[in-house]
């Protein structure tokens, strides 16, 4: 049996703020266990609910050098739906009411949980053949793994996988600071290690040494090659490209099920959308004091509200969207001029425009359930979650095509009578609004066209087994 063990800063149900939580907690659950022993590791969040660490049990604790300081290692096991969670303890670390803070706290904090996670392993009789690391968080554990842990045998044959779900965040500091955090010498400074313009780069690193990188979507491991979305690291990414790969990310496909989800108000699968689905609408209209009327073109956006998601094209166009036979729903927050502008838009059309600017998990499966269209205008998307939710729930989606946005909606021909939604090709405001006001055309005056492509968005798989099978081989292959 192979040992797979997954190293990652958040991980659904204990911690989690973006999708990297969602792939950790749930592809685990996937894989084959008559072939696959796979275990999680993450730090003790002193955030974690008490309904979690109440079912934590105590293995053993230690003292580990980290540079020129040594630390306390707490270990804690627990058992969620199956699979077995080792907790890293450290109050110091991981105080506080959020997983991240300042740069330079965090750069220390997932030091010390990178070496503490390899140290542990002999300690709790772990010995994994592969190491799965995610984002730049666990970048330092392939570093680690060629530097000292290299003079004992038991780390011998170990491999590590690298996954990027997101290139914009890398872990980045002066090198003079980063040596002094990490304990690594010169020699992993240069140019083609983690040195890179002058400073220390933890994803860089992690990408070097891993014997393999994987990204969440086929277009974006082929976008980071290039430097538009390289991030400055479109060199290296070339130079491990034959080792590089992308698997697109699946969803829980028990939670996200419109036919049993308990959070909307009423249920409907494939055959009878086009009777119920509706009432999710009409219900939603009530409840956030929108004109009640189930023939309005309802388009939901659920996201961060950053640059990254495509808010600057909304901002250009926002009056063209909000027309008379359109209402727009909200959820998220984020930079304060896209919170604003929302706000903004909900006090002038009360009526078509509803900006809730807060998260909600309960409001956004009645988003799903409810919308016509779901907007994701994207400036770079490494695979996003919600248009496969969206999907799901015969949302059509309206999207730029780019990373796995490219990869898992696809646009709507009306010659060939194919496409499970809509999407453009360049980051430009009027072509995002000349899709939208086709779209819209579409619903209004062809509707049977309509209901054909919710049919297909909702007939496509993109459930957890489908890109396990795709984990499985790389495993195997290793």
């Amino acid at each position: 049996m192979k040992k797979v063990l997954f190293v990652a800063s958040e991980c659904v149900p204990l911690v989690k703020t973006g999708g990297l939580a969602d792939v950790v907690g749930s592809l685990p659950k996937y894989l084959n266990k008559d072939e696959f022993d796979v275990r999680i590791m993450l730090p003790k969040y002193m955030m974690i609910s008490e309904k979690y660490k109440e079912n934590m049990q105590y293995k053993t604790h230690f003292q580990m050098d980290l540079s020129w300081r040594s630390q306390y290692v707490g270990i804690f096991e627990t058992v969620i739906d199956g699979i077995t969670f080792y907790l890293i303890d450290n109050e110091y670390y991981f105080a506080g009411d959020k997983p991240y803070g300042q740069i330079y706290d965090d750069l220390e904090k997932f030091a010390f949980f990178s070496r503490a996670c390899l140290s542990a392993l002999p300690i709790i009789g772990f010995q994994p053949d592969i190491i799965h690391c995610h984002d730049w968080q666990t970048g330092l554990i392939p570093v680690y793994l060629h530097d000292s842990f290299q003079g004992d045998e038991f780390f011998w044959g170990m491999k590590t996988i690298m996954t990027i779900h997101n290139l914009k965040f890398q872990g980045i500091a002066g090198i003079e600071t980063m040596k002094n955090i990490t304990g690594l010498t010169d020699y992993f400074f240069t140019g083609d290690k983690l040195g890179m313009y002058g400073d220390g780069n933890y994803l860089k690193g992690g990408i070097v040494y891993a014997d393999y990188v994987t990204t969440v979507s086929d277009s974006y491991a082929e976008e980071i090659k290039t430097p538009f979305y390289g991030e400055g690291l479109d060199g290296i990414m070339n130079w491990k490209s034959n080792w590089l790969c992308g698997i697109v990310n699946g969803i829980d496909y028990e939670e996200y099920n419109p036919e049993t989800d308990p959070l909307i108000v009423k249920n409907y699968n494939a055959e009878n959308f086009r009777k119920e689905k509706k009432k999710n609408k009409k219900a939603l209209q009530q409840e956030l004091g929108l004109e009640v009327d189930d023939k309005k073109f309802m388009i939901g956006i659920v996201s961060r509200l950053t640059d990254q998601k495509g808010l600057d094209l909304i901002d250009c166009v926002i009056e063209e969207i909000c027309a008379e036979d359109v209402q727009l729903v909200v959820l998220g927050t984020g930079e304060e001029k896209y919170e604003n502008l929302f706000k903004h838009y909900a006090w002038k059309y009360g009526d078509r425009v509803s900006a809730n600017i807060f998260y909600s998990n309960e409001r956004s499966h009645r988003i799903y359930a409810a919308c016509d269209a779901f907007l994701m205008p994207s400036l770079f998307e490494p695979c996003g979650l919600s248009q496969l939710m969206s999907l799901r729930y015969g949302t059509v989606p309206i999207v730029r095509e780019t990373g796995g946005l490219r990869d898992t909606v696809e646009p709507y021909n009306e010659y060939e009578g194919t496409g499970t939604g809509f999407g453009f090709m360049n980051y430009n405001a009027h072509e995002m609004l000349r899709i939208i006001r086709y779209a819209k055309d579409v619903y209004y005056n062809h509707k049977r066209e309509w209901n054909k492509i919710v049919d297909r968005g909702m007939a496509v798989d993109f459930s957890w087994p489908a890109s396990a099978k795709k984990y499985e081989e790389l495993y195997r292959s290793m």
